[in-house]
């Protein structure tokens, strides 16, 4: 919760920094996405991470 509420103080601060968007008028949406219901070049996110971490090895 720490580290949710820190990213949401950060990402608010960089727009109204960056952008001068009204710190208080600033929403931020933090979504969390399942692994099985995303992928990355073409693969699964799962297969792709372990496939990358073979050609790392």
């Amino acid at each position: 919760a720490e580290e949710k509420a820190a990213l949401i103080h950060g990402a608010s601060q960089l727009l109204a920094d960056v952008l001068n968007k009204p710190f208080e008028s600033t929403f931020v949406i933090i979504e969390e996405i399942d692994t099985d219901n995303w992928g990355w070049g073409g693969l699964p996110t799962l297969e792709f991470r372990r496939l990358r971490a073979e050609t790392a090895s």
